[in-house]
Parts: C-alpha cells; sequence; structure tokens
C-alpha cells in the first residue's frame, strides 16, 4: 500500500477546541478550502484567538473522528 499525504482543515477557538473539520487527499481543494476560512475569520475573531489550520497527516486514523472526509 503507498503512503497518501491527506490534508486536514481545522477551525479552532480560543479554547483549543475543533468547530469545524474537512479532510481530502486534494492538495489544491484543501488549500483553497483553508484559504476560504481564513478570509472568513472576522478580525474580532482572529483577536480573540480563532484560527484556520491546514495540516497533514499520512493515515485517516490520525484524522479527527468528528472530520467531513471527502474522497477527492
Amino acid at each position: 500500500m503507498s503512503k497518501s499525504t491527506i490534508w486536514v482543515n481545522e477551525q479552532i477557538d480560543p479554547g483549543g477546541l475543533i468547530h469545524a473539520c474537512i479532510a481530502c487527499q486534494n492538495k489544491d481543494a484543501a488549500e483553497n478550502c483553508h484559504q476560504n476560512w481564513q478570509n472568513d475569520l472576522t478580525e474580532e475573531q482572529k483577536q480573540n484567538g480563532w484560527i484556520a489550520s491546514l495540516r497533514t497527516v499520512d493515515s485517516w486514523d490520525d484524522v479527527p473522528v468528528n472530520a467531513l472526509k471527502l474522497s477527492f
């Protein structure tokens, strides 16, 4: 089985809780989603500590259980 990269987008509140999570294997789609989430954060949210995070993992087992998992 070949190794594949899974892109994980997360919206995280100031307390570290994940409010939204989308995972997929398409880098372009993941980067587009991340940019949209960054753009949608208000200045007030940013000042309060909200972040949009994009990271990679090597296994679906490492994706948060509540993630929307896309098959593209």
